[in-house]
């Protein structure tokens, strides 16, 4: 089974290509560039290395948040429009839980941590073992104090990974002696994370179609936050 994979919620652009759970491809990028510079070029070159055609895809999958709203969209977008004329099954996978499986086969818990601005990140807990990747809390919004205050109650190697992991480790570590920070190679989301969780996924019949694939926003996006605040004090 072949996967395409993307990913763009936030400021690094991966794509990467699985066949039965092996990496056969995979581009990353961290040069600053948008999304829509770097995606369509960085998976035409990724599936031409690989002498692979869109239509011997399998299955197309997608880190659909939480993370950028604009990064988001163009990678749901291109997948939705890379699947929908081969009529191929898509795949939503959540950003927080792909960088879960950057640590497989680890024997820890991963406190998965991107920067939600406003005090706040986005977080979701995974236990890796050598059985796999589980997940311990659906994904949310919530301070690093109060993630802090849970993490108390863990008694077991805790690896902080995300673009929010730096930030939360310096919080942190006074007061958490099991906490741990990712090595900068694996901390971050990337393409290839998206497809072994989205094969985990495919296999066990969760697809949807290209029309029912969506953004997933914890939060509303800023501008619309500013609108029904001034909506409020007019």
């Amino acid at each position: 089974m072949k996967i395409f994979a993307v990913d763009t919620s936030a400021k690094c652009a991966s794509a990467a290509l699985t066949e039965d759970g092996v990496i056969k491809g995979e581009f990353f990028l961290n040069c600053m560039l948008t999304h829509s510079e770097t995606l369509m070029p960085m998976t035409q070159l990724l599936l031409k290395s690989c002498r692979i055609s869109p239509a011997e895809v399998d299955c197309f999958a997608v880190n659909c948040g939480p993370g950028s709203f604009t990064g988001i969209r163009i990678g749901v977008a291109q997948i939705k429009g890379m699947a929908y004329p081969l009529n191929k099954p898509c795949i939503a996978v959540s950003a927080l839980e792909s960088m879960a499986y950057n640590f497989e086969p680890c024997d820890a818990y991963i406190c998965c941590v991107m920067d939600a601005r406003c005090s706040q990140v986005y977080n979701a807990l995974f236990e890796v073992t050598e059985n796999g990747v589980v997940r311990v809390c659906e994904d949310r919004a919530l301070s690093i104090e109060e993630l802090t205050e849970e993490l108390k109650s863990i008694d077991r190697k805790i690896i902080l990974a995300g673009d929010g992991a730096a930030l939360c480790y310096e919080k942190m570590k006074s007061v958490l002696s099991t906490i741990e920070l990712a090595p900068e190679n694996i901390r971050y989301q990337r393409a290839s994370g998206v497809c072994m969780a989205a094969e985990s996924k495919f296999n066990a019949g969760n697809t949807i179609s290209s029309a029912e694939l969506m953004p997933t926003y914890l939060r509303l996006p800023q501008a619309q936050r500013e609108l029904m605040a001034k909506s409020k004090n007019k």
